[in-house]
C-alpha cells in the first residue's frame, strides 16, 4: 500500500483539527491582547465566546432568529429543489423540452439573484416572501444542473440492456436512472442547500423583519464585531450541520449499492 494512502485514525485526525483550530484561535486571541491590532475592529476570540453565550442562553435572541432564518432556508429550499427535480427529470425524459428551455433558462440563470433583491422585496414584502425568493431562486439552477447531469451521465449500456429486457422508457428511468443519478443529484442537494442559506441570509441582512442576517445588518450598525462574528459562527454550523444531514440520507439512500 501507498504511504500516502494509509488510512488515518479518525481520533488521530479529530485531535489535529482541534489543535490546528485551537491554535489558530488562541494566536487570535494573543494577538487582540497584546494590542497589534484592534479588538475593536477585528474582534476577538473571548468576546465572540461572551456573546454567543449572551445571545444562546441569557437572551435567547439568536435561537428565536434561528429559528425564522431556518423555516425561510426550509422553504426556499424545498420549493427550489422541488421544482428543479421536477423540471429536471421531464428534461431527462423529454430531451427536447430542454432544448426548448435552454435559452430562457440560461437567460434567467445569468441573472444575479441578489442584484435583484431589492425587486422581489418590493414585491414580496419584508417578511418571509422575499428572502424565500431569493434563496430558491439560487437553490433552482444548482439542483436543477445537478438532475439533468446526473440523468445524462447514466450509462447508456445500462439503458439499452432494460429495454432489452422489456421495460418501458418510463420504468427504466425510474429503475436505472434515477437511481444511477443519485449521487450526482444529491452533491447539487448539498450545493443547493447551502445557497438557500446564503441567499435567505442575503436577503434577511438588505431588509427584513427577522433573521440572523437581520441581527448581523443590526450589530455591524451597532459596531459590535463580536456580535457579529458569534451570529456567524452559528451560521456556520447550522451550515454544517444541514450538509451533514443530506449526506447522511444519501449514505442511507445508497446503501443499495
Amino acid at each position: 500500500m501507498n504511504p500516502q494512502e494509509k488510512r488515518h485514525s479518525p481520533w488521530l485526525v479529530f485531535s489535529s483539527q482541534i489543535i490546528v483550530v485551537g491554535g489558530l484561535i488562541g494566536i487570535w486571541e494573543y494577538i487582540m491582547y497584546i494590542g497589534w491590532a484592534s479588538a475593536a475592529l477585528y474582534g476577538q476570540p473571548s468576546g465572540i465566546w461572551d456573546a454567543l453565550g449572551y445571545g444562546l442562553i441569557e437572551t435567547t435572541e439568536l435561537w428565536q432568529e434561528l429559528g425564522w432564518t431556518m423555516l425561510a432556508v426550509l422553504i426556499a429550499f424545498g420549493i427550489g429543489a422541488g421544482v428543479a427535480l421536477i423540471i429536471g427529470m421531464l428534461f431527462v425524459l423529454f430531451p427536447f423540452i430542454e432544448k426548448v428551455m435552454e435559452p430562457l433558462l440560461a437567460a434567467l440563470n445569468a441573472m444575479p439573484r441578489i442584484a435583484l433583491a431589492p425587486l422581489l422585496i418590493l414585491w414580496f414584502g419584508l417578511g418571509m416572501g422575499s428572502k424565500v425568493a431569493i434563496g430558491a431562486s439560487l437553490t433552482f439552477f444548482i439542483v436543477l444542473q445537478s438532475v439533468t447531469a446526473g440523468g445524462r451521465g447514466v450509462n447508456q449500456d445500462h439503458i439499452t440492456l432494460s429495454q432489452t429486457l422489456g421495460l418501458k422508457p418510463l420504468e427504466s428511468f425510474w429503475k436505472i436512472t434515477m437511481p444511477t443519478a443519485v449521487p450526482t443529484v444529491f452533491a447539487g442537494l448539498r450545493l443547493g442547500l447551502m445557497y438557500a442559506l446564503l441567499g435567505v441570509v442575503a436577503g434577511e441582512i438588505i431588509a427584513s423583519e427577522h433573521g440572523l442576517g437581520q441581527r448581523v445588518a443590526y450589530l455591524t450598525s451597532s459596531f459590535d464585531i463580536n456580535g457579529v462574528w458569534a451570529v456567524v459562527c452559528v451560521l456556520s454550523v447550522v451550515g454544517m450541520a444541514l450538509s451533514w444531514s443530506l449526506g447522511a440520507l444519501e449514505n442511507r439512500l445508497l446503501r443499495w449499492q
